[in-house]
């Protein structure tokens, strides 16, 4: 019997290394060096499919042993990517924004390693906001602080409360990183998964 191929998830987020743990291989992580500036006119799937595979192909010129994942997450409002608030105000701002209205996240998925072929796909996750007061955004702030999330809010905890409905063909991929494809990919590439 062989032993299983080297993984790397090129990235640093707690929330994506606890989803890829899920899948209970072995996995190192890594951070990328990778520029995330939109191009002029990019529309938001464009940018999630290039960042996850830059950051799959960065991280994968430096080790040519190992698959490695690439992930990245656009939230697209009114066509528009938004990112990721940073503090209260922002967060307010944005979360006040999309109160009874739809955001779409869209979630680049890439398994490359040097000399083979990327695997890619995405993952496109729309969530419909209920209409929501002012004091209702702030106690859901003050509870979470969800400064470092796309949207300004956290499926996996509270942030669930702020919404009518999910429509996702991989309730993962809200979170960062579609495991329904993840599994799929890593099957291609060699991995043993039930």
């Amino acid at each position: 019997m062989s032993a299983a191929p080297r993984l790397i998830l090129a990235s640093t987020s707690i929330y994506r290394r606890e989803l890829l743990g899920r899948l209970g291989l072995a996995f190192e992580t890594m951070r990328p060096d990778v520029d995330e500036t939109p191009r002029p006119g990019e529309a938001p799937e464009a940018l999630a499919r290039r960042l996850s595979k830059a950051k799959a192909d960065e991280v994968a010129m430096r080790h040519p042993d190992a698959w490695v994942i690439g992930s990245d997450q656009v939230a697209e409002f009114d066509g528009h990517p938004i990112g990721k608030p940073g503090d209260h105000p922002r967060a307010l701002e944005q979360v006040r924004a999309m109160s009874g209205r739809e955001v779409r996240f869209q979630t680049g998925l890439c398994v490359a390693r040097a000399g083979h072929e990327p695997l890619q796909d995405l993952d496109c996750t729309v969530v419909r906001f209920r209409t929501l007061a002012t004091d209702e955004i702030e106690r859901y702030l003050a509870a979470e602080r969800p400064y470092d999330c796309a949207g300004s809010f956290k499926s996996e905890g509270l942030g669930i409360s702020l919404f009518d409905a999910i429509d996702s063909r991989d309730p993962t991929a809200l979170i960062g990183l579609p495991l329904i494809a993840t599994a799929r990919l890593l099957r291609r590439a060699g991995f043993a998964l039930p």
